[in-house]
């Protein structure tokens, strides 16, 4: 099954969702932003079928910061969203445009479930 995740990140935690190859919703959580909230977000890839062999690809808000540098160690394709595209896109999903950190982490899976061609996928390795 092909998934998808959204991490809509923030200070102190960080909304996640996973979202199947139709954009059904998966799995969620809210994981904190520390070792142990990482630890939690592998833990529910994993519940959803991440392997090495196959890792869940994600789109986040940021290009940087320790969580992104920890996903990329997982070898994963990860795709920072530009927080203006991702409202741009709300409409596309929410007709009322309603913000919420839960939606925006299936927002963003979504986003790069029908659109990866069109945002930048970070290289494997920082440069």
């Amino acid at each position: 099954m092909e998934l998808f995740c959204g991490i809509d990140w923030a200070t102190s935690h960080h909304d996640v969702a996973v979202v199947d190859a139709d954009g059904r919703v998966v799995a969620r959580g809210r994981v904190d932003n520390d070792a142990a909230g990482f630890a939690q977000l592998l833990t529910l890839l994993a519940e959803v079928g991440d392997s090495a062999e196959h890792p869940i690809p994600v789109g986040i808000e940021t290009d940087r910061g320790l969580w992104v540098g920890a996903l990329r160690e997982t070898g994963r394709a990860i795709y920072p969203i530009n927080p203006l595209a991702a409202s741009r896109y709300r409409a596309r999903y929410a007709l009322s445009g309603a913000k919420s950190d839960a939606t925006d982490a299936v927002l963003l899976a979504n986003i790069i479930r029908t659109d990866p061609d069109a945002h930048r996928r970070l290289p494997s390795t920082p440069s």
